[in-house]
């Protein structure tokens, strides 16, 4: 049914996959810890608020070009 070969491929993709998303929780619950440290009550860095409203500008679009 399958070889060998695709065991080793599959385990090595998602060896890889894994590591990519373990960086990425990583990176965010950074960003989530500077937020929440470092800016004082009501205070959020403009660059932040730039980065989240690109994501939810992106998250809008994909959501109409879904019901279309």
């Amino acid at each position: 049914m399958f070889s060998r070969s695709d065991f080793w491929i599959g385990l090595a993709v998602g060896a890889v996959a894994g590591v990519f998303g373990y960086r990425f929780m990583q990176e965010r619950e950074r960003q989530m810890m500077a937020l929440t440290e470092g800016a004082p009550a009501g205070q959020i860095p403009l660059a932040e608020l730039e980065r989240q409203k690109e994501e939810l500008e992106d998250l809008i679009a994909a959501q109409k070009a879904q019901e279309k």
